[in-house]
């Protein structure tokens, strides 16, 4: 039959091997079946990276190598990169320009209005703040327009989520061949236009 009683001294002290703080407890096993055995525990007083506790090392009295066992890893944050960060910005900042309106030099505010082809999308979005986001979209991104992918529905149920900040608050749009063509038709005859007030003035 075993005897369980086991007689311990302990003799705990600084330890100078690492960081200030730190103790190192030997407890010698005086009885039993694991007599003469030493279990050497360490402490630390305050917070410190270096170790991670609990730590337990354990010697016979004997010179062999002293075995640790981690019952925890460390953990190192890898989400702070190196260099610098895009600022974040609101996700609907483009709405504190509501209420603001683009005017000339004599005070005269000029109307705008959006294709047919180009929904505003997004809560309480008006087609104000839609033009102006995406004025905005266009001078700030180098990205292609493409607008939100998410469904007018979704979008409203859930902005935070199904909204892509990084495009304008219009819902999706294609452009097609015969699109670009009117467009260049357009501008071509803004241009005539203009050549022949320059041209009679």
């Amino acid at each position: 039959m075993l005897n369980m009683n086991i007689s311990i001294e302990r003799k705990r002290a600084d330890c100078s091997a690492l960081p200030k703080g730190w103790q190192r407890e030997e407890v010698l096993r005086k009885s039993g079946l694991s007599a003469g055995k030493v279990d050497v525990y360490y402490y630390r007083g305050r917070s410190d990276a270096s170790l991670v506790p609990p730590i337990r090392q354990t010697a016979s009295i004997f010179k062999q190598p002293v075995t640790v066992y981690k019952t925890q890893e460390s953990k190192v944050k890898t989400d702070l990169k190196q260099g610098t960060q895009e600022k974040p910005k609101q996700l609907f900042w483009e709405k504190r320009l509501e209420n603001l309106t683009a005017c000339d030099a004599n005070g005269v505010i000029g109307t705008t209005t959006l294709p047919k082809y180009i929904k505003p999308l997004g809560p309480f979005t008006t087609d104000a703040t839609t033009i102006q986001s995406l004025a905005t979209a266009l001078h700030v991104s180098s990205q292609p327009i493409t607008g939100q992918t998410g469904s007018k529905q979704t979008i409203l149920e859930n902005p935070g989520v199904f909204l892509n900040p990084e495009q304008p608050l219009i819902a999706a749009v294609t452009i097609t061949k015969d699109d670009v063509r009117r467009q260049e038709e357009r501008v071509n005859r803004a241009r005539q236009r203009l050549r022949a007030a320059l041209a009679a003035a």
